[in-house]
């Protein structure tokens, strides 16, 4: 099985990016699975219906989020209603929504795809250690293939959590940075590791936003509007091709796609 993840995708040019660019990555990497991290998607901040099926109609076949879950109200309806959608596995119990999915390809194939959210400069979770070995367990009954999105700041939480479910899940790469690391590897228990996928969204900015009223926000400390930027779109990510029967890696490749068209304003 072949992966492509796709690192989170900001805003109007980064769907674009998604729209423009995944049909070639899947010819061009025979992929059969296409995971995207979503939680920026709208507006650049949260995610809501209409964005998440314009990334679904784009060839995206589960949506992962983060700390930005709730920054659109109508995220609702995604949490109740939409099963490729996932929120991070350690929010408390009776939270909406699910940690954790399945995608069966047509030859029966069965991806099980978890979302968990570190705790170290993020809000407070419960935590995502404890919570995501019960819910491996429960997968690997049905499937060895398991992908994780380790939605995190510090690379210390993420490689450690990594390193523990060496040899238990097939991959693990982190999201929410939005830098794209170079330490793609695999582990000696056959878990792809990549500490941050990057983000899918224009280049030319902090992060996916304008630059000068960020510089404006560090030199005053006043609030500012910080709008989505349009130029250097690129799609960031990862291609990770798995073993069938083991669920073990077999090659990690990180992907950064530069976006020809312009982009259009959110």
């Amino acid at each position: 099985m072949k992966i492509l993840f796709i690192g989170d995708v900001v805003g109007s040019p980064g769907r674009q990016a998604v729209a423009e660019l995944v049909p070639g990555l899947r010819r061009q990497h025979t992929l059969d699975v296409v995971i995207a991290n979503g939680e920026n998607s709208a507006g650049g901040s949260g995610i809501t219906p209409e964005t998440a099926a314009e990334l679904f109609a784009s060839g995206v076949d589960v949506i992962t989020s983060g700390d930005h879950l709730w920054d659109q109200k109508e995220v609702a309806a995604l949490l109740t209603d939409e099963p490729r959608f996932v929120r991070p596995l350690n929010y408390p119990p009776g939270s909406p929504g699910q940690g954790s999915t399945t995608h069966r390809l047509p030859d029966g194939r069965l991806l099980a795809v978890i979302n968990v959210q570190g705790r170290t400069f993020m809000s407070p979770m419960d935590n995502p250690f404890t919570r995501i070995r019960a819910e491996v367990t429960a997968l690997r009954q049905h499937t060895p293939l398991i992908f994780v999105d380790m939605h995190a700041e510090a690379t210390s939480e993420k490689i450690a959590l990594a390193r523990m479910l060496d040899g238990q899940v097939s991959a693990v790469v982190g999201t929410h940075t939005h830098v794209q690391t170079a330490d793609e590897q695999i582990f000696p228990g056959g878990t792809a590791f990549l500490c941050d996928a990057g983000f899918t969204g224009p280049h030319e900015s902090c992060l996916g936003r304008e630059i000068q009223p960020i510089i404006e926000r560090f030199l005053t400390g006043q609030p500012r509007r910080f709008a989505v930027a349009r130029d250097r779109v690129l799609l960031q990510g990862v291609v990770i091709e798995l073993d069938d029967v083991t669920g073990r890696a077999i090659a990690i490749q990180r992907v950064s796609e530069a976006l020809a068209t312009a982009t259009k304003r959110e």
